[in-house]
């Protein structure tokens, strides 16, 4: 028998070109997608980008009580936790600190029918599907994924966002469960040892959170 016996088909040639790409491409895309799922918007603890308008979480839901859900006002159903209009947000400034030089921003965006341009903290890469509603009504409270922003002045980001982190929290979800009305309460301390509380909790609600790749890449 000859070597040529051995041989590939002919039309194999046809694909050697674009075989070749995959290989060439495939490693740089999985460092890319390294890089990007590594950046600093995904995973950098401290991250509090100076907004257009300086808000202060501080002062608007510490001090004067806002909940959360005045000005997210989809976070309870929809995957994303919307931010307020700028027109949500002149109904108390038009007569509160109407002349205020740090509103400025606020004000002209709302003479000119735009949105204010906030800058995003908690930056997810695209790749990463999460549900707001879902974790609310499960009963993760605010404070597990954002930490005490009632007492922040400017935003930060608190904990790395990484896969790991979603996936030690989905494998043991106890200690991060609360009663769904005390959700967004951030001085909220359980009455009871908080794992216990949250394994009762997760077997009243029946609460079984996915760990397979789906749940999050789709």
């Amino acid at each position: 028998m000859s070597d040529s016996s051995f041989a590939f088909p002919k039309w194999t040639n046809t694909i050697r070109p674009a075989v070749g790409g995959v290989l060439l491409i495939a490693p740089v895309y999985v460092v890319l997608l390294v890089w990007y799922g590594a950046s600093p918007k995904t995973t950098a603890v401290g991250y509090a980008p100076v907004q257009p308008v300086p808000y202060s979480h501080a002062l608007h839901v510490g001090k004067l009580g806002l909940d959360c859900r005045y000005c997210h006002t989809t976070v309870e159903n929809n995957a994303f936790a919307a931010l307020p209009a700028t027109q949500f947000c002149m109904n108390c400034h038009a007569s509160v600190l109407p002349e205020s030089p740090k509103l400025l921003p606020m004000r002209e965006a709302f003479a000119a029918g735009m949105p204010v341009k906030w800058i995003k903290v908690h930056d997810l890469p695209q790749y990463v599907y999460f549900n707001h509603g879902s974790h609310v009504q499960a009963g993760v409270g605010c404070v597990s994924c954002h930490g005490r922003i009632d007492r922040m002045d400017t935003v930060a980001q608190v904990q790395t966002l990484s896969m790991s982190w979603c996936l030690d929290c989905h494998r043991n979800p106890e200690p991060n469960l609360r009663p769904t009305d005390q959700v967004t309460n951030m001085g909220w301390i359980a009455p009871e040892d908080p794992v216990q509380l949250g394994t009762r909790l997760r077997k009243e609600k029946n609460i079984n959170p996915r760990t397979d790749c789906s749940t999050c890449h789709r």
